[in-house]
């Protein structure tokens, strides 16, 4: 598993039959690991720009790459009034971006805090239980993202992501995570990007409204004409983009009294699973473990059964689990990773399917299923906020655990033991027991061994869905854009950054920039 560039580069120019005088620059494009059957491999995709009047014979190791920007297009209509982008996760920070750097203005309300105060208040809760409504793991600038490994991998296939990965880089990410095949930040590194990008945002015109809540709209003949904040203050405008994150439920309900048509969604429920980094490492990279060219090692693992799925979701190699609930009185679980992965042990979620068909009609009965287990979660963990657990083999044997072995939790608020299978709906319990016992077969003693269960687990992504139509208007008011995974529309950073570029393109193809 040699990493040396230079030899990978001297191995693509021979496959294709080309000289370092062929070429006017190379890079490598994508960079991932094989892993199976512990014969570890880096593969590479290495970008070569030719000379002039050299010619290549393609042949099926070979494709032709574009390099990707924006096909920004301006519209011819006046614009009266400042685009108003309601929160300030990914999707919220690229739809701003975006407008101000193409003369737009735009206006950013976020009930949150800045990145910095909300760093101060999430210490506080971890640290004294002292919790804020609006500023906390949920809430705040940057998204709920900002507090988790800061994963850029996605499932859609749009050219946008790979604006969104240069975007970060211009911004102080690392530069492998334009090669990456399974790119991330870090908690600790994105923080200070999304600074960076505030203060481009400002410096282009944009203008951020922190501590300030959207509580109503402006409608009128089913157009939107602004928003009221929290302070009764109005500020009128005929776009206003929802990138309202996927916790926003106060938000939901304020929709819902305007009849802006929404529907339900599925989502996934369950909790965390922890081991060690090293039982990870050895597990994924056998007798390879521990060699310096090799990254804390991840896994995916899913299994289904007719219309429902387990599978593991949003995996921390050497990470922690953290508190993330946005309520009171309420424990949610997510995890979280710095830039290095170095932190004794490695998680993720294990979540199960839940579809729109398991509720009534109401389009929110998602959310209440979400708070039912968040306040049971609670209680279980002795209405202190600490969150209930249980050693996996004992979840697998119904057994409440009554102590923990080589793993221990690292939710910073403490844990109680609990058996998560008085917890679930049976439908649930019997698909994550069903999962587990699948992933052990994938990897020796994930399920059975010591690693420890944490939850609970609720934010995989919004039980709700803002209709939209193909203008990217809300299908009830015209000028309403639902954005991000608040509205249904992405699940992850890069998702969400590429619907909000989305939007903002939309709104630019209309009107003319600000003078």
């Amino acid at each position: 598993i040699d990493s040396d560039i230079n030899s990978v580069y001297e191995k693509a120019l021979k496959k294709v039959n080309l000289t370092k005088d062929d070429v006017r620059n190379m890079y490598v494009h994508k960079k991932s690991i094989d892993a199976r059957k512990h014969n570890i491999k880096f593969v590479y995709s290495i970008c070569v720009s030719l000379n002039e009047n050299v010619k290549i014979n393609k042949t099926n190791d070979i494709s032709y790459k574009e390099n990707y920007e924006l096909d920004i297009k301006h519209g011819k209509a006046p614009m009266e009034s400042k685009p108003i982008i309601v929160g300030f996760g990914p999707a919220g920070l690229f739809c701003a971006y975006i407008l101000s750097k193409y003369g737009y203005n735009p206006i950013v309300i976020e009930q949150g805090k800045t990145v910095e105060e909300r760093t101060k208040d999430v210490d506080l809760f971890f640290k004294m239980k002292i919790f804020n409504e609006k500023s906390n793991i949920q809430f705040g600038e940057g998204g709920a993202g900002t507090f988790s490994d800061g994963k850029l991998t996605t499932r859609i296939n749009d050219k946008r992501c790979e604006y969104v990965l240069k975007t970060f880089n211009e911004f102080g990410a690392d530069d492998k995570i334009l090669y990456e095949a399974h790119p991330h930040i870090g908690t600790d590194h994105l923080k200070k990007i999304i600074v960076n990008m505030r203060n481009e945002i400002i410096k282009s015109g944009g203008t951020i409204l922190f501590n300030t809540k959207v509580d109503d709209l402006i409608i009128k003949d089913n157009n939107v004409k602004g928003i009221i904040t929290d302070d009764n203050e109005k500020i009128y405008s005929e776009n206003v983009v929802l990138a309202i994150g996927h916790s926003s439920r106060q938000t939901y309900e304020m929709l819902r009294k305007y009849g802006i048509f929404m529907e339900k969604k599925a989502f996934s429920v369950g909790f965390r699973i922890e081991h060690k980094r090293e039982f990870i490492d050895r597990g994924r990279y056998g007798r390879f473990y521990g060699n310096k060219n090799l990254e804390p090692a991840e896994y995916q693992f899913s299994y289904r059964k007719n219309n429902r799925g387990c599978y593991t979701f949003c995996m921390c190699p050497g990470g922690t689990v953290i508190a993330s609930n946005s309520e009171e009185n309420m424990v949610v679980t997510n995890g979280m990773s710095e830039n290095k992965r170095d932190f004794d042990n490695s998680n993720s979620a294990v979540v199960a399917s839940v579809l729109p068909e398991d509720f009534d009609n109401d389009i929110f009965s998602g959310i209440k299923f979400q708070r039912e287990l968040e306040k049971k979660a609670f209680e279980l963990g002795g209405k202190s906020y600490r969150a209930p657990s249980q050693l996996s083999r004992d979840f697998m044997n119904n057994i409440k655990s009554d102590k923990f072995l080589s793993v221990k939790p690292s939710y910073p608020i403490g844990t109680e033991n609990c058996n998560f299978n008085d917890v679930f709906p049976k439908r649930i319990n019997d698909i994550l027991l069903e999962g587990l016992g699948s992933f052990e077969s994938k990897l020796k003693g994930f399920s059975y061994g010591d690693g420890v269960l944490t939850g609970i687990e609720t934010r995989t992504s919004s039980p709700v869905r803002i209709t939209r139509n193909e203008e990217f208007n809300s299908i009830s008011v015209k000028g309403l854009y639902p954005a991000g995974e608040g509205a249904g529309y992405a699940g992850g950073i890069t998702s969400a950054a590429v619907d909000g570029i989305k939007i903002a393109e939309k709104i630019i193809s209309i009107y003319k920039p600000f003078e």
